[in-house]
């Protein structure tokens, strides 16, 4: 479901600002999943906000991203 929302939102010119919202709602889910006890959940959500984030590193290539 995210890959779909980021090649939408890619297809239609707001790429970061998707990809930023969908990497911020990973990263909190993740924290919240570390305060409830689940570890490697919570740092497995964690690092695919990093992967998905358009900032650094990113999976998906929004055609100008931080190189």
């Amino acid at each position: 479901m995210l890959l779909s929302i980021a090649l939408l939102a890619h297809a239609a010119g707001g790429c970061a600002t998707t990809l930023w919202i969908i990497a911020i709602v990973l990263g909190i889910a993740g924290i919240i999943t570390l305060i409830r006890g689940s570890v490697i959940a919570g740092i497995v959500l964690i690092v695919l906000a990093f992967l998905v984030g358009p900032g650094g590193y990113s999976i998906f290539s929004c055609g100008g991203g931080v190189k």
